[in-house]
């Protein structure tokens, strides 16, 4: 059974590493739009369950820095700074 389990999820993931994207288009979302997209993201998911034009993650983006604005940009829900100040 354990093994099974194994299998399925090696499967998945394999497959998963087959999909394909649309191509980037270099330049288009820098770091800027990535932190509004990801200050956003929670409420673009919960839109995203009831219709299928809206999604989370920008895919034609500049890459790493896009990225970087994501995280950013959703550490905004989760208190960001404050929360790791707090900490110590």
């Amino acid at each position: 059974m354990k093994f099974r389990t194994i299998a399925l999820i090696a499967g998945v993931v394999l497959l998963a590493g087959c999909a394909t994207a649309p191509l980037a288009v270099e330049g288009t979302r820098g770091f800027f739009w990535g932190l509004i997209d990801g200050a956003v993201a929670p409420i673009a998911f919960i839109l995203s369950l009831f219709s299928s034009s809206i999604g989370i993650y920008e895919v034609p983006n500049s890459g790493g820095w896009y990225d970087f604005g994501f995280l950013l940009g959703l550490t905004t829900w989760a208190g960001g700074g404050y929360a790791a100040k707090k900490g110590r």
